[in-house]
């Protein structure tokens, strides 16, 4: 695979006079989530007619001159699932996008259930990319040449992509509906976590603990968010889920009842066994009245006549899915049903004012939505 690895402002600069020359570019971003606590974007690939990019935001730190070809709504910009290249680009570089096409949100307008680059590109290319370096650490430098040669295969089929799909789309009438998809998720932006201190309650398994359990589990999951900032090391390589919750349930006392504790290898014990210990015994010291607990679930009073309109709704999204050959959840979402159903909407004006609902869906569904309300009155 033919590249120019950028890792100087002289030649960001040229790279971007160059690429201003194309009316599609095809982009996408790799980040270190996997093994860097901070999911911080480390490589930036670029495609056009003539060339593939790879650009080092490591090694260039101000890349503010590269909204002139992002933030450009007459050059498109071809992403695959633009969501988090889109975060992250907003977070670590304040960079927005214009005139994005999403090959992802057009596959799936045109029936594909399996939305992933790889069986998009192998069922309209008849290409098959390569996985070596998925899970791979994209903050490490030098990066390898395999590691490049791969990163810069993400772009370099997405222009043809894009002409496939586009052919797809116009055949089935829905062109107009990918756009304005589209045109919503360039609105992404990064969102910050309202409150990091609860994070602990979201973890998988958290809820069959008692609140002493809890309370372990906070002064864990604190002590381990600590490590692994440290380290500068994703957060389950210092240790996993499992054996916090674990460790969580069991309280162990000394290091023989930690090395027993399921998932809690003896290195660890060894290495990080004071630790550990030290901060359960801050879970185990807190006092009764200042144990954390789940918030109570919000009660919903039944509503059997909304509950009927929302069964109406799922079956008619069902038989409209079915005709259109969608996927029921990307034609409509069954919270979104579930608001129409509360709202009860009389006319389709009365549609178009929900929120949630796209100009598309309105087109695509309205009127069984319509139809289907009215025979659940």
């Amino acid at each position: 695979m033919d590249y120019e690895y950028i890792d100087t402002p002289g030649a960001v600069r040229s790279a971007i006079a160059r690429l201003q020359r194309f009316p599609v570019i095809g982009v996408d971003t790799e980040a270190a989530g996997y093994h860097r606590y901070l999911d911080r974007i480390s490589l930036i690939q670029i495609s056009s007619p003539e060339e593939n990019l790879l650009i080092d935001p490591l090694a260039v730190e101000d890349l503010s001159a590269l909204g002139a070809v992002t933030s450009d709504p007459k050059i498109v910009k071809i992403f695959h699932d633009a969501d988090y290249d889109l975060r992250i680009m907003d977070r670590d570089l304040k960079l927005g996008v214009s005139g994005l096409f999403d090959t992802q949100i057009a596959a799936a307008f045109v029936g594909e259930r399996s939305l992933g680059l790889g069986a998009i590109v192998e069922r309209y290319l008849g290409i098959t990319l390569p996985k070596a370096f998925q899970r791979a650490d994209w903050a490490e430098r030098p990066l390898s040449e395999g590691m490049k040669d791969y990163a810069a295969t993400d772009t370099v089929h997405l222009l043809a992509l894009r002409e496939r799909l586009i052919k797809e789309l116009e055949a089935k009438g829905r062109m107009g509906w990918a756009e304005e998809e589209f045109a919503r998720r360039e609105q992404t932006r990064w969102t910050e976590s309202a409150d990091e201190r609860e994070a602990f309650l979201k973890m998988k398994g958290a809820r069959d603990l008692k609140p002493r359990g809890l309370a372990i589990l906070r002064e864990l999951y604190a002590w381990r968010e600590g490590v692994a900032r440290d380290r500068d090391q994703a957060t389950f390589r210092v240790i996993s889920n499992q054996a916090l919750l674990a460790i969580s349930l069991r309280a162990p006392g000394n290091q023989a009842e930690l090395a027993a504790t399921e998932g809690v290898p003896q290195s660890m014990v060894e290495r990080r066994g004071r630790d550990i210990l030290a901060a359960v015994e801050r879970g185990m010291s807190v006092p009764e009245h200042e144990l954390p607990r789940f918030p109570p679930s919000r009660r919903w009073d039944r509503d059997p006549e909304s509950e009927e309109r929302s069964e109406r709704l799922r079956e008619a999204r069902a038989r409209v899915a079915d005709e259109l050959d969608l996927d029921p959840g990307f034609l409509i979402s069954r919270a979104t049903l579930d608001e129409i159903a509360r709202r009860n909407p009389q006319h389709l004006d009365d549609l178009r004012e929900i929120p949630e609902l796209r100009r598309w869906q309105v087109e695509a569904l309205g009127e069984p939505i319509l139809d289907a309300l009215r025979r659940a009155r």
